[in-house]
């Protein structure tokens, strides 16, 4: 089948792991109406079900791109069903998810240099705000389509790798565009924006029905909103914390995610997982200012932020047909990392790994400097802000399995 197919991604269930893991998946990527690349994909299943003594389900041939096949281990005799697809990983959000779109923007935010990224595949320095890669990156990879997603404004990309995963993400942006103007980054409005020009572009290299199908199968990632906190509420940067209190700047930023909620929806976007916020307060920039304790008012608002998301989102869901929203909950897991980091094979959490961990971010994370680790796997926390990219992986294997597998 190899002249008809275009990608593949298989992965064969073990019989150790937990029936809650994240479910393995076949998939078989194919041109339109080729019936002998879908009886062959038909014919390799049924082999991986074998293998892992499984029955299968016929799958006659289809017009669509994408066969997917999962097969599901669990307790009692496994059995494999027809699961939706994921045509595309789409994400906005801030620099826990910037894959690199600040390189192409005027603002000292950046992450374009060693020794960041120096873990990434070939030792790049992308613009990530890790030594490697970031979650989304890992949730790519797990729905099978590539081991990373590419920065909407990276001129080294063009349509074709964008039509399976966009990021739009801006390191220091948040929900509130007071917040991105703190640092001249690119604010949500301009994030939409851009994928708007996607939706544009992807529809004359698919067509317009198919490109519709594509952002609808598409899994969106949103990860924002500590930079309203951190670097403008709390931070006094702008004269929000003279506006509100903080629950009602709370409220004001759950209302401008149900607004960009809405908002994606009329664009077409069906499968949305929004992460809420983790202890935001024990971030090393932070712990750094309190003698090294966690700022418990911080963390009480990140809480307060993602209890009120949940009841939006819940509430939105309900009333857009089709909507399949989901609040990704990392706070309670995380903080479990920070409490035991030895569970998770951590030993340093309250530095990063780059100079002295306290403050160092961006252009203050030099690759001169002496102090910065030589293993990175032992922290939590690359440089005082973003966690290391062994820290990423955990965490998005996490979410994988309670949050973004209920896409599939």
């Amino acid at each position: 089948i190899a002249p008809t197919v275009r990608s593949a991604a298989f992965h064969v269930p073990s019989t150790n792991q937990p029936t809650n893991n994240l479910h393995r998946l076949c998939v078989v990527t194919f041109s339109h109406s080729h019936q002998t690349a879908a009886a062959a994909a038909q014919k390799f299943a049924a082999s991986l079900a074998t293998m892992a003594g499984v029955a299968t389900m016929p799958v006659a041939a289809s017009s669509t791109r994408f066969l997917l096949l999962s097969l599901l281990l669990l307790s009692s005799p496994a059995v494999a069903v027809v699961r939706a697809r994921v045509t595309a990983l789409i994400v906005f959000g801030d620099s826990t998810v910037d894959a690199g779109n600040n390189n192409a923007v005027p603002t000292a935010v950046r992450s374009n240099f060693p020794p960041y990224g120096r873990d990434f595949p070939g030792g790049r320095a992308t613009g990530r705000f890790c030594n490697g890669r970031v979650a989304t990156d890992f949730y790519s990879e797990a729905f099978g389509l590539r081991p990373f997603v590419p920065a909407y404004l990276d001129p080294a990309y063009g349509m074709r790798d964008f039509a399976v995963g966009v990021c739009f993400a801006s390191a220091g942006s948040g929900l509130d565009a007071a917040t991105a103007g703190v640092f001249s980054v690119i604010p949500l409005s301009k994030q939409v924006d851009y994928f708007r020009e996607y939706k544009a572009r992807l529809a004359d290299l698919l067509g317009a029905a198919e490109a519709r199908e594509v952002v609808a199968d598409a899994v969106f990632a949103i990860s924002i909103g500590t930079n309203d906190f951190i670097e403008n509420y709390f931070a006094l940067t702008t004269a929000r914390f003279l506006e509100f209190t903080v629950g009602d700047y709370t409220d004001f930023l759950v209302g401008l995610a149900r607004s960009f909620l809405v908002e994606l929806y009329g664009l077409g976007a069906r499968k949305i997982g929004f992460t809420g916020l983790g202890a935001m307060g024990c971030l090393p920039i932070e712990r750094g200012r309190r003698v090294m304790l966690c700022i418990e008012e911080y963390n009480a608002a990140s809480r307060s932020f993602n209890a009120k998301l949940r009841a939006m989102v819940d509430e939105l869901t309900g009333s857009l047909p089709g909507a399949q929203f989901r609040v990704a909950e990392v706070y309670d897991f995380f903080t479990g990392i920070l409490q035991n980091p030895s569970s998770y094979g951590f030993v340093k959490v309250a530095r990063g790994c780059c100079g002295t961990g306290l403050y160092e971010m961006g252009y203050t994370c030099s690759e001169w400097d002496a102090l910065t680790c030589a293993d990175a796997n032992r922290y939590v926390f690359w440089d005082a802000v973003h966690p290391t990219e062994r820290a990423n992986k955990i965490i998005a294997e996490y979410l994988m399995n309670t949050t973004f597998s209920h896409f599939l």
